[in-house]
């Protein structure tokens, strides 16, 4: 669970960089619900930038943030909803935009989830430790964001085979970056570069995102209402909120299901991967190019027995469709499909991975054969800002787009998306991957066979996780009045 025992004398340092960077931390709530949000911050927010390193932003984790990259408000959930013309489908399927956080992913929402609960226990001190983010990409840049908005030490570790980017951005941001081997799928890699540092003797605390209930429960808090927010807009007399289809990097995303699940009893929660690594599909391994998604292991704060699907996607479709959406060549052909330059102009919304988003729906979609009282979620989690270098990466190696490639990506990739490897989970199915766990938790990660079984046998297990949002926040209003008692 989430700890929330409070050490007082860290507890007393935490503060105190708080009173000197000026930082109020916001609330779970408030990050659902900006009018929550204090008017003078809000104020304050009219001469700043969407990425700019002000502790004001934090108050910008939210999906409701206007989308501009200076000075903007908030508004409704920033959302797209793909016509049938791009997706062949006649279901609705409509993706929540990543983009309009700062650094651009809403990962920095699950870096906050994690670090929030240790800074405001004064169980982190951001005066004397280092911040450590494994990632495959985004989350390791969100906690890069989090603590220089601290003023702490920060260490971004993250496979080397990640675009280029992202290594650009963090050169700026964090103190320190190390490059794992490999790229998305060797996340092992990832977590034995922090058993190192950990053996190190360095004073530093690890936020891992993929055992961190604090990223499940982020995303439970914030990203699942946000969804109902969009639903409640979408959804006409007759129609049917289908479920959630996104990929499963750290299994954080996917926890919005379980929240919209007690809202549509009835909904499903779909979870993707890459066919060149199956692990859910098929207990199988390998190596894959959807940037940002982490396999070969079953991350510990994903509730498995509330998956319903697991949809296999090619990576070659995903990074096909990044050329068709954003090449000349490819956007003609889109627009004499009739796709309307409006939807268009959405395209550059989605990264390598919300693309693969989007195909998981598509092919849950047809998996199901939905209709048009249909709707499907699923998130745009990046945006094209993160790969322009694959593009070109592309361009050299492939050559030009030309009309008959985009006419070849758009027939195979999305008219003729099919469902294979899309695969309904049966009670021993669900317990089967949950098993996995074992492997990478209880042998190599020093876990327990007796919390593993917790996970799936006690009911009350993620109730209890969702309850702590509450409680967090009673601690960050504490914590928050204590700087200010400091600033008078």
């Amino acid at each position: 669970m989430i700890d929330l025992t409070q050490n007082e004398e860290t507890l007393r340092a935490a503060i105190g960089r708080a009173k000197e960077r000026s930082i109020v931390v916001p609330t779970f709530a408030q990050m659902r619900d900006p009018e929550l949000i204090p008017a003078e911050a809000k104020d304050s927010l009219k001469d700043v930038g969407l990425w700019d390193l002000d502790p004001l932003n934090l108050f910008r984790i939210s999906w409701h943030n206007e989308p501009v990259v200076h000075g903007g408000g908030f508004g409704d959930v920033n959302a797209v909803e793909w016509p049938s013309e791009l997706t062949g489908v006649s279901a609705r399927i409509i993706s929540l935009v990543g983009k309009w956080f700062p650094t651009g992913a809403h990962k920095v929402g699950a870096a906050f989830g994690c670090l929030a609960p240790r800074l405001v226990t004064g169980q982190f001190d951001p005066t004397r430790q280092k911040a450590v983010w494994p990632s495959t990409g985004n989350y390791c840049r969100g906690g890069a964001y989090d603590s220089a908005l601290l003023g702490c030490e920060s260490i971004a570790i993250l496979p080397e085979g990640m675009s280029r980017e992202r290594f650009e951005w963090l050169e700026t941001v964090a103190g320190e970056i190390i490059k794992t081997p490999g790229s998305e799928s060797n996340v092992k890699e990832i977590f034995d570069k922090c058993k190192e540092l950990e053996a190190s003797g360095e004073d530093l605390m690890i936020f891992n995102q993929f055992d961190e209930y604090g990223n499940y429960l982020w995303h439970y808090t914030v990203t699942g209402p946000a969804m109902a927010e969009v639903l409640a807009g979408a959804l006409n007399e007759g129609d049917r909120f289908f479920g959630l289809s996104v990929t499963t990097g750290s299994a954080g995303t996917i926890a919005a299901g379980d929240y919209l699940k007690s809202l549509f009893p009835g909904s499903k929660i779909a979870a993707g991967e890459a066919v060149q690594c199956p692990t859910m599909l098929y207990n199988g391994f390998g190596e894959h190019r959807i940037e940002g998604i982490g396999d070969k292991h079953i991350p510990w704060v994903h509730n498995v027995r509330n998956t319903d699907f697991v949809v296999g996607l090619d990576d070659e479709a995903s990074v096909d469709l990044l050329r068709l959406f954003n090449e000349p060549a490819g956007i003609d052909f889109l627009i004499d499909q009739g796709v309307k330059a409006a939807i268009v102009e959405q395209f550059p919304l989605l990264g390598i991975s919300g693309i693969a988003n989007l195909l998981s729906a598509i092919k849950l979609a047809k998996h199901q054969e939905l209709d048009g009282h249909d709707v499907v979620l699923t998130v745009a989690t990046d945006s094209l800002e993160m790969y322009q270098s694959r593009l070109t990466e592309m361009t050299l190696d492939r050559g030009e787009l030309t009309k008959l490639d985009a006419a070849g990506s758009f027939h195979r990739y999305l008219m003729g998306a099919g469902t294979d490897h899309v695969h309904e989970l049966g009670y021993w199915d669900r317990k089967r991957i949950h098993n996995l766990k074992y492997y990478t938790w209880v042998e190599q990660q020093g876990k327990t066979a007796e919390a593993l079984d917790a996970q799936w046998y006690d009911r009350d297990h993620w109730t209890l996780v969702q309850e702590l949002a509450d409680p967090i926040d009673e601690l960050i209003d504490v914590f928050n009045t204590e700087v200010a008692a400091l600033q008078t």
